[in-house]
């Protein structure tokens, strides 16, 4: 792989019962509208369980090892605890009956607290709550990415290269999909120790078209045999983009390379794709817990700054066992959420956040380029460990970002060992490119232990696991585990449909 290709990396990156196991699948719905209940919790033994995906639905997977209760039971916020015999779940529908939130006094206080009191402890007892001891956790995690290219206008205007015509500058701009998707599975342990993170993956799929990437790697390759057809290795290229330029060696450029310095690249550059599953689930895991609300970089400002925020008691109701104060809040001023806290009446600690922003997390505009962080909308839960404190147990959350460029672009030849002009090829474009892109991701936690100092430092992670590609959904896959089912546009997704049908 030579250096060109690795200047066209980042615009490919835009782009892109017995012994033998039982599967239960069903459905939980609202016993009044008949709609399915996102997120609901399904528990079925001592620490096991899963939870319902965006439209209700759930699979359990039992083995030798897996002795069901008798019943199992559904709750979710807002409705009735609902126990059902285990025979009673193959394929079926579930309702539950809704159940409102309690405005009186149904709790009894010590003493009834204000909810700026409420506040207060909440943040005072936030550093015993969090968990900080090593913990094992066996998780699902699913993250969906979707790219709608809005506008892909490559600008031709001039080429003194016959074969870098019009016609090739536009046909690599509609070869540039309207829409994309991809999705990526995995199942496995994470290992936490005071910010200190390794996964075991267990199995993992990722589903995308791939013909998408072929065809820009093909027109790379293409725009490649052009330049050295065409471009004289003792040049330079300047390339210039409004005020900026930049000069560029061609003979470094354009060199063949020996096959041990071609290994080493290829070697590099797979870092940096998505076929190095580890080290992508790794950056995942670092960039959602980082967005955990009490973390120190999160987007979600809560609790540093609380003046900022207007706080209401608007009820009370129980998760699980525990009882919780409900808790809105809504910006002040120039705060960017709103959303809703569920604080347990005994430690006060938060059991459950949902959020969204009500205004762009940031707006930058500079010389031609745009960039807006559009979406930031989620909701975290978090479950007690035997040692009292809590950790995240399901999260769901998505970030929406919007890009522009509206810039010219000029790419000239220049060589000083020739007779005659310095200038010996230009091509001149003038971009304009937007995308709006999402990133959602999905995490259950099953159940988390903890472990001692030495089963963490003992671990050593398989950096070689693979996921393996699907061009279109199969359940057999996962036949066998516990994930939280995929939605209908996964269930449907295939690659024939997507390149037919944006």
């Amino acid at each position: 792989m030579n250096q060109l290709k690795v200047l066209l990396g980042p615009l490919v990156l835009l782009f892109h019962s017995g012994l033998i196991a039982q599967q239960v699948t069903a459905r939980v719905m609202d016993a009044k509208t008949l709609k399915g209940i996102p997120y609901a919790t399904i528990q079925y033994g001592p620490q096991r369980g899963t939870i319902t995906n965006e439209e209700g639905r759930f699979s359990i997977a039992l083995d030798s090892t897996v002795t069901p209760q008798d019943s199992i039971h559904i709750s979710s916020m807002g409705y009735e605890k609902t126990t059902l015999p285990w025979t009673q779940l193959q394929d079926t529908i579930i309702t539950i009956a809704p159940k409102a939130i309690a405005l009186n006094s149904v709790y009894l206080f010590d003493q009834e607290r204000s909810v700026d009191e409420i506040i207060r402890l909440m943040k005072a007892k936030m550093p015993q709550n969090i968990n900080t001891q090593r913990v094992r956790q066996r998780f699902f995690l699913r993250q969906s990415v979707f790219n709608h290219i809005q506008k892909a206008d490559l600008g031709f205007e001039r080429s003194s290269i016959a074969e870098l015509d019009k016609d090739l500058i536009d046909s690599i701009a509609l070869s540039i999909p309207e829409y994309s998707y991809h999705y990526t599975e995995t199942l496995g342990d994470l290992f936490k120790a005071n910010g200190d993170n390794k996964i075991d993956i267990i199995r993992a799929a990722e589903l995308y078209d791939k013909t998408a990437f072929n065809s820009i790697d093909d027109f790379s390759d293409q725009i490649e045999r052009i330049f050295k057809a065409n471009v004289k290795p003792d040049s330079y290229l300047k390339i210039k983009s409004g005020i900026f330029s930049q000069k560029v060696q061609v003979d470094s450029l354009l060199q063949e390379t020996d096959k041990e310095t071609e290994e080493v690249l290829s070697e590099e550059w797979s870092k940096e794709t998505p076929d190095d599953l580890l080290n992508a689930q790794k950056d995942i895991f670092n960039e959602i817990l980082g967005e955990v609300f009490y973390a120190d970089d999160s987007k979600v400002d809560l609790l540093r700054k609380t003046r900022k925020y207007e706080f209401s008691l608007v009820g009370h109701t129980d998760i699980e066992s525990d009882g919780v104060y409900i808790i809105d809040f809504v910006p002040k001023g120039s705060a960017p959420f709103q959303g809703r806290l569920y604080v347990n009446m005994e430690d006060f600690a938060v059991m459950r956040i949902d959020f969204e922003n009500l205004k762009n997390l940031r707006n930058f505009r500079l010389l031609g380029i745009y960039y807006r962080e559009t979406k930031f909308k989620g909701t975290m839960r978090f479950a007690s460990l035997p040692n009292g404190r809590y950790e995240l147990s399901f999260l769901d959350l998505s970030f929406g970002r919007w890009f522009r460029m509206d810039r010219p672009l000029d790419v000239i030849e220049k060589n000083k060992n020739v007779k005659g002009r310095r200038k010996q090829n230009e091509l001149r474009l003038n971009i304009d490119f937007q995308m709006a892109n999402t990133h959602k991701w999905e995490l259950v936690v099953y159940n988390s232990d903890l472990i001692a100092k030495n089963e963490f430092e003992d671990f050593e992670e398989n950096p070689n696991i693979k996921a393996r590609y699907m061009p279109q959904y199969d359940p057999e896959f996962w036949k066998g585990h516990t994930i939280m089912e995929p939605n209908q546009a996964i269930r449907e997704f295939s690659v024939a449909t997507e390149t037919l049908t944006p």
